[in-house]
């Protein structure tokens, strides 16, 4: 009578839980499991899959315990990475904002000419040394391929190189476009990006890279949300010296100091063009990375919390099974007993 009693206080705590009295009759007893032992255990475990999620096998709670906790674990990590690009992006907007004095005068005093046709031509890449920032490296070597091409269209004897500054630029443009690479620099942000460090890099491209036309192809800063693929065109001294009726434009109306010595002046003034140009180039690119990170970390800390609420449910679901499957044993064992 005893058994009997604590029989039914289980059934109604089970009943109470959500649970159908006739679920109950259909486990086995304990009779029936020794007499059947592979039967039941089939039966068994047929039921604690329908208790499952549609799609999903039943997991054991530890488990899902160890997938939550590493998805705990990358959520804290893409949520320090969202602020740790906060930071940089707040530090680097103000330079790329000052450096656009640079390379503007230069816009207004010699013009822009993205589609000039010349013999030789150098596509300077700028890229990123790291990932997880969405597309756009991609974006800046679809826009230097599509340069390449436009130039090759223009007749057989055009001739199109690639300086790549950026590790992820590099990994993308040489799977097709080996041989087109001549020039590359990496880890340019490592101890940031100085004026110092750029006219340096810019000397180097110009004395290993003889060209008549320097295009430097990056993203340019717009918003926290947004950027836009740019191609800035520097022309060398010689298309400067030659082009001053056509191209150059603008220069011949000025009194130069050195009237003897105007290549000289050519000189010094494209070199200093290419250089405030690729200067705001990379930090224009730094700015529009630090931005895509932040909100390529944003959007994984929200899908990791969008996956812990959905291992939440199952680890839920599967201990609610193995407490229904624990006291369903004790309900068949009191019931033979009973019998």
């Amino acid at each position: 009578m005893a058994s009997g009693r604590v029989g039914n206080r289980i059934a109604k705590l089970i009943i109470c839980h959500g649970s159908s009295i006739s679920s109950l009759r259909a486990w086995p007893t304990t009779a029936a499991f020794t007499a059947q032992p592979w039967t039941c255990l089939g039966s068994r475990m047929a039921a604690v899959q329908e208790l499952a999620p549609f799609g999903a096998r039943a997991a054991s709670s530890q488990i899902v315990r160890t997938r939550m906790k590493s998805v705990k674990s990358i959520q804290k990590i893409t949520k320090a990475m969202k602020m740790v690009a906060a930071s940089k992006l707040r530090g680097i907007q103000a330079k790329a904002e000052n450096s656009r004095g640079l390379w503007q005068p230069f816009v207004a005093l010699l013009g822009d000419n993205p589609g000039i046709s010349v013999k030789k031509k150098v596509i300077v890449t700028v890229s990123s040394d790291k990932g997880l920032c969405g597309g756009i490296n991609s974006t800046s070597v679809k826009y230097s391929k599509a340069l390449l091409r436009m130039n090759a269209l223009m007749g057989a004897d055009k001739e199109t190189k690639y300086v790549i500054i950026g590790e992820k630029g590099k990994a993308q443009l040489q799977r097709d476009s080996r041989k087109a690479i001549s020039f590359f620099v990496g880890e340019t942000q490592k101890i940031g990006v100085c004026f110092t460090q750029v006219a340096m890099i810019a000397d180097d491209i110009l004395k290993k890279n003889k060209a008549d036309v320097y295009q430097v192809v990056f993203n340019k800063f717009a918003s926290m949300v947004s950027f836009l693929p740019t191609v800035a065109t520097v022309l060398s001294t010689e298309m400067l010296a030659a082009g001053i009726d056509g191209t150059g434009g603008g220069l011949e109306s000025y009194e130069l100091e050195d009237v003897d010595m105007p290549s000289e002046i050519y000189d010094n003034l494209a070199e200093f063009q290419f250089a405030a140009v690729l200067y705001n180039a990379m930090l224009e690119n730094a700015c529009s990375e630090a931005g895509a990170r932040m909100r390529a970390m944003e959007n994984s800390t929200q899908n990791a919390s969008d996956m812990l609420e959905r291992l939440t449910l199952t680890y839920n679901r599967t201990r609610q099974t193995s407490i229904t499957t624990e006291l369903i044993e004790i309900i068949s064992g009191a019931a033979a007993l009973e019998g």
